[in-house]
């Protein structure tokens, strides 16, 4: 059985965007005569009529559209495994699909990604923003490489998970308001505070710091992302908790004894940062799918992780 010609597949996707064979002609710099042949040859081949010709347009038959609906993803293939081929010929080591859950530091992730750069020129990062759970699944679905997860995780075939940052998290206050030299619970418990959305592992950190305190407090709002719950405390609208390593480059006034930075001029909104009482880590941990013979790329991004880690 011959296989499908993926020349005569692009022919018939471009009939379907463009609408008439002479438009598919021109875009693919093909001669008519040529866009023709390619359809016929595909309707003998499957021994199905694909394209209705009308005076103006040309319209997909219902088997037409489910070709070009599969076309598509075969052509997108097509042209991965190209580009992959020549990446590689060139010495360029490959695309690495890197899962990132929301609780990743976007202060961590450039510097991550300048030190790959240093450190492999030829590789390249495509960055997903996928929760922890859906990372897993993906990792052995094979559609992603490496994921930064929440820890710890079930254990999943084909998958490995190894640690990688125990971070601590702190109270990111507004700048006027009148704080202690730590947050405990019953503090913030009588405080507007903001949180990571439920189901994520910020969510559940946080509740325990309080339940382990005795308390059950609503916050004030949830969110998905900490720029999001950063721009809170820097508006004065309430309190949020996150990594410290997420909050280190913002503007701070001087707290007692706190050795977080100071506020630099006035040019925007200075917030403080007070550590938590009693303390709450955030562990993290790389997963990555474990391969009969190692991607370089891969073995590249996870050594460059390496470097990040606590």
């Amino acid at each position: 059985m011959r296989n499908l010609n993926l020349d005569q597949l692009q022919t018939l996707v471009a009939i379907a965007d463009l609408g008439t064979f002479a438009a598919a002609a021109q875009a693919l710099h093909l001669a008519p005569p040529t866009v023709s042949l390619h359809i016929k040859e595909l309707e003998s081949r499957l021994d199905a009529l694909l394209v209705v010709r009308g005076r103006r347009h040309a319209e997909l038959t219902p088997a037409g559209q489910a070709l070009v609906e599969g076309g598509r993803r075969l052509l997108a293939a097509s042209d991965e495994l190209v580009d992959r081929v020549q990446r590689r010929a060139a010495g360029r080591e490959g695309v690495v699909r890197v899962g990132v859950s929301a609780g990743v530091s976007t202060r961590l992730l450039p510097l991550m990604l300048q030190a790959l750069h240093r450190r492999a020129p030829g590789v390249e990062v495509r960055l997903e923003a996928v929760g922890s759970a859906d990372a897993i699944a993906r990792l052995q679905a094979g559609t992603l490489d490496v994921a930064i997860v929440a820890s710890p995780q079930t254990a999943a075939p084909q998958v490995r998970v190894r640690p990688w940052r125990n971070d601590p998290m702190v109270a990111l206050l507004p700048g006027q308001w009148d704080a202690p030299e730590t947050v405990t619970p019953q503090w913030l418990a009588g405080c507007r505070w903001a949180s990571f959305a439920p189901a994520t592992q910020m969510h559940g950190l946080i509740a325990g710091w309080f339940g382990r305190a005795g308390l059950h407090p609503r916050p004030y709002l949830t969110l998905s992302y900490p720029g999001a719950l950063k721009s809170l405390a820097a508006a004065s609208q309430s309190v949020a908790i996150l990594p410290l390593e997420e909050v280190l480059d913002m503007p701070q006034v001087s707290g007692p004894g706190d050795g977080l930075g100071q506020r630099s001029g006035d040019a925007a909104p200075a917030v403080q940062v007070r550590h938590l009482d009693p303390p709450l880590m955030r562990p993290m941990a790389l997963a990555f799918r474990e391969l009969p013979t190692p991607d370089v790329a891969v073995a590249h991004v996870l050594d460059m992780l390496g470097d990040f880690a606590s």
